[in-house]
């Protein structure tokens, strides 16, 4: 289970089941980080994705799924591929999340709520049974993509910290610099990915930089 006093970095696998092997075996082993299926690689390779990267880390693992419907079913099928935690999507129907994060509390694993496009995230986390272990604050990659001037929502750190006693992620950044600006905001989780989309030589030594901007 994750600890609230350590910061975290998840580098998300989106490439090929080649590449994750490659970037898995040249990180340096750590419990600060949280090596993530991502959906790309999911959607390729199935749960044997999520398996074999389980199998390679043997550390934490994060299925992003994003969670729409059927929320305890993924959670089990999560759950039997050797997931640590999943994520669901705020934009699912709320039975759908609070199905989701009992679901998870009832099978071991964390349940981490990807708010990405959601405008106002209290609004979805008042309607809630129980928080979610993590809550993430998303910049979507094709916004970055076709309009630059979408903020990262470190913004919505506080609000959400000020209101409720939950881990909070943020994704939409890959820069040294935009890790360490995450932190600042108070993060515990800060996610990553174009930089360890390929294997590369370089690939352990980036992993300790990121490593050291979050402590």
């Amino acid at each position: 289970m994750l600890n609230r006093k350590t910061r975290y970095i998840q580098i998300a696998l989106n490439g090929t089941i080649n590449d994750a092997f490659g970037i898995i075996h040249s990180l340096p082993k750590s419990n600060r980080i949280l090596v993530e299926a991502g959906t790309p690689l999911i959607k390729t390779y199935g749960m044997q994705g999520i398996k074999n990267i389980k199998n390679w880390w043997g550390g934490y693992v994060v299925a992003d799924l994003k969670v729409m419907d059927r929320g305890e079913t993924e959670v089990i099928i999560a759950k039997q591929a050797g997931a640590d935690a999943l994520v669901a999507l705020g934009h699912a129907p709320v039975e759908t999340i609070n199905s989701f994060i009992a679901s998870c509390e009832r099978y071991g694993l964390d349940s981490m709520l990807d708010l990405m496009n959601v405008e106002e995230p209290l609004k979805v986390l008042r309607k809630l049974k129980k928080m979610p272990n993590v809550v993430m604050l998303h910049r979507g990659v094709d916004e970055t993509e076709f309009n630059r001037n979408i903020p990262i929502p470190y913004i919505q750190i506080n609000k959400v910290r000020a209101s409720y006693n939950t881990l909070i992620s943020i994704a939409g950044g890959d820069t040294i610099r935009e890790v360490q600006r995450a932190i600042f905001n108070d993060a515990n989780i800060v996610v990553v990915w174009k930089e360890f989309y390929q294997a590369t030589a370089d690939t352990g030594k980036l992993a300790e930089e990121f490593l050291k901007a979050i402590k």
